[in-house]
């Protein structure tokens, strides 16, 4: 089974977080730091960004996938998707302002706001699948001797 919206997204993850950690890397060689931050708030920041970004990421990613192998609205998952990246962006950016940075903010608060989402639709699923009519063997039409179709 393909999950088109999870590939994609766990792909621009990977890509985001490569960004991601190369700006941190940046300031590790501007600054001439190895290990640690070094005492250096810009580089604690980015580390922290980065940090961030890898403990959500997973719980997002694993959410998406099951909803999406268990048939969720496509268009409402594209959306959550797009939401939970630019979010993400949004706190990398907002970490280089300082902590009342409202990019900061706004990702952490999307963020949260998305995980919540997935989290209440992947708890309804199960449940929301029990309520759906079931097609019983008797209702499937069979064929009968003639050549055509019979219920049973």
């Amino acid at each position: 089974m393909i999950l088109p919206i999870t590939l994609t997204i766990a792909g621009a993850a990977a890509l985001l977080n490569l960004w991601i950690a190369v700006r941190v890397g940046r300031v590790r060689m501007s600054q001439r730091v190895s290990i640690g931050d070094g005492g250096h708030e810009p580089l604690t920041a980015r580390m922290r960004a980065h940090s961030n970004f890898v403990e959500y990421t997973p719980f997002f990613l694993i959410l998406l996938a099951l909803i999406e192998m268990a048939h969720g609205s496509r268009i409402w998952l594209w959306g959550v998707a797009m939401a939970f990246i630019l979010a993400r962006i949004a706190h990398v950016f907002g970490m280089d302002g300082g902590p009342r940075n409202r990019l900061r903010g706004l990702g952490i608060g999307v963020t949260m706001l998305v995980l919540l989402g997935l989290a209440l639709y992947a708890i309804a699923i199960p449940y929301m699948e029990r309520s759906r009519p079931t097609l019983q063997i008797a209702d499937v039409p069979q064929p009968s001797s003639s050549g055509g179709l019979k219920l049973n």
